[in-house]
């Protein structure tokens, strides 16, 4: 085991619920480099690469955020989606 497993960066999950992970995310993107970054992220295997992950992850949470689930029993329909247009008489 090499020497620098020990000094090294400690690895952790990003987690895009966490705001320190989102500013480590937002500090990458304006600098280009994670040289600052206190943290190295670990990347599941489904996922290709780490910015990639990062982005589907924080896609999810912004989307799920601003798009919560709508209860649908308290709004019926007033007609069908699948009722022809009638025209209108001018």
């Amino acid at each position: 085991m090499s020497r620098l497993a020990f000094i090294g960066r400690p690895w952790v999950a990003f987690d895009a619920t966490d705001l320190q992970h989102r500013a480590w995310f937002a500090e990458f993107r304006k600098l280009g480099t994670w040289g600052k970054c206190p943290v190295r992220f670990i990347i599941p295997d489904e996922h290709g690469d780490l910015i990639t992950m990062i982005q589907r992850r924080l896609i999810d949470y912004y989307v799920g955020k601003e798009f919560e689930p709508i209860n649908v029993t308290s709004a019926p329909l007033t007609y069908s989606p699948f009722d022809t247009p009638k025209a209108v008489n001018n």
